[in-house]
């Protein structure tokens, strides 16, 4: 069976965890579209809809938090996948997340094959 092949946006306000993020998800062959930081994010989704958007939640400008809950506010992209990436694992980031709608929250350091499979997973349960 032949994978589908996403467009996944990324934004991170560091370029190592871009590329490193790029690298695994393009393992499985899709799209991914890497930003600096949450108004670049903004800008790129007024013009396109991604299958998924991982989303640093501390960046510049606006953090992952914000962008999530204005996406979850846009019929176009409500059905997005959106995972929220951070340091944090604790209950504070995670009752944040619940409240701005994230489908997902995960935690660096990043585990490589962990990732691709809940990113694919995301995006497969929301197309149903």
């Amino acid at each position: 069976m032949a994978l589908m092949v996403y467009t996944i946006l990324v934004a991170d306000d560091e370029p190592a965890i871009r590329t490193m993020l790029e690298v695994i998800l393009s393992a499985d062959g899709h799209d991914i579209v890497t930003v600096p930081d949450g108004r670049a994010a903004l800008d790129y989704l007024r013009e396109h809809t991604p299958d998924a958007m991982l989303l640093d939640v501390k960046m510049p400008h606006m953090d992952g938090f914000e962008i999530c809950s204005r996406v979850k506010r846009i019929k176009r992209l409500r059905s997005t996948a959106v995972l929220l990436l951070t340091g944090f694992d604790d209950d504070q980031t995670r009752d944040h997340a619940k409240l701005v709608g994230a489908d997902d929250l995960v935690y660096k350091p990043l585990s490589g094959k962990n990732l691709r499979g809940r990113v694919n997973q995301l995006i497969e349960a929301r197309r149903r």
